[in-house]
């Protein structure tokens, strides 16, 4: 008998990531997420049906990861699929953001994902494991938006850093995708486009289909890529979106 296939979903207590979460759960993943605050981690792991576990992890603990993934796999035995979800905004006029600010940002979304990742990958190829990464980006990869030049520098990368991955990994037999939210339905996001209706009007009457998106409709997507059913799929970046990116 196959053993259970083993998911671990960074960021996965809230939001988007607790989607795909619940998504890789309801699919028959073992399923592990990480998070900051262990309370939203127990409240989310609750949440959840299925064989899930909640794993306090800053994934700014760069000297970490190597330690914290050997653990991983000798405690689950594998990882099959890695979800780069766990990030971090600022919302700050370009003149204004200060350089300790701006690697911040570029240390969580995108030196972080490297780091994970290439830990995670040692681990499959060891195993001699095939697997999946799906890393989550951001519209902010696919045009320009004001106010958020270390979030979009770092997401852009995201998704070269992917293509780059995908070439590589393929002979080793792991595939390397992303998905580019638009803009979704969280608490997050609703509060702040309710505080603004300017930039809700705006995104509204680029999005063709009118509507924001729902946190499951990106996991729908992103357990597509990581699954079987997307086996000759590697190094594409996938909008979910209503058509954001390319409404007029």
């Amino acid at each position: 008998m196959e053993s259970k296939k083993v998911a671990l979903v960074t960021g996965g207590s809230s939001g988007i990531g607790l989607a795909i979460a619940t998504r890789f759960a309801k699919e028959g993943y073992k399923t592990i997420i990480t998070g900051r605050n262990p309370e939203k981690l127990n409240d989310a792991v609750a949440s959840i049906e299925g064989d899930v576990a909640g794993l306090q992890f800053d994934m700014d603990w760069l000297e970490k990861i190597p330690t914290f993934v050997e653990e991983l796999t000798s405690k689950f035995g594998k990882i099959d699929v890695l979800i780069n979800n766990a990030g971090i905004n600022q919302k700050k006029p370009f003149l204004e953001v200060e350089d300790q600010e701006f690697q911040r940002i570029v240390h969580t979304n995108q030196t972080a994902i490297f780091s994970l990742s290439r830990e995670v990958v040692k681990s499959m190829v060891a195993g001699g494991h095939k697997g999946s990464i799906v890393n989550i980006t951001s519209m902010a990869a696919q045009y320009g938006i004001p106010k958020v030049i270390s979030y979009s520098a770092a997401k852009t990368a995201l998704e070269g850093m992917t293509r780059a991955m995908a070439v590589e990994l393929a002979p080793m037999g792991i595939r390397v995708n992303a998905v580019a939210p638009g803009f979704i339905r969280t608490p997050m996001s609703a509060k702040a486009l309710d505080s603004d209706p300017e930039r809700k009007n705006k995104v509204m009457s680029r999005t063709p289909m009118g509507i924001l998106g729902e946190p499951f409709e990106v996991a729908n997507a992103v357990y597509f890529l990581a699954s079987e059913e997307a086996s000759y799929i590697t190094g594409v970046s996938l909008c979910v979106d209503g058509g954001n990116s390319i409404g007029f």
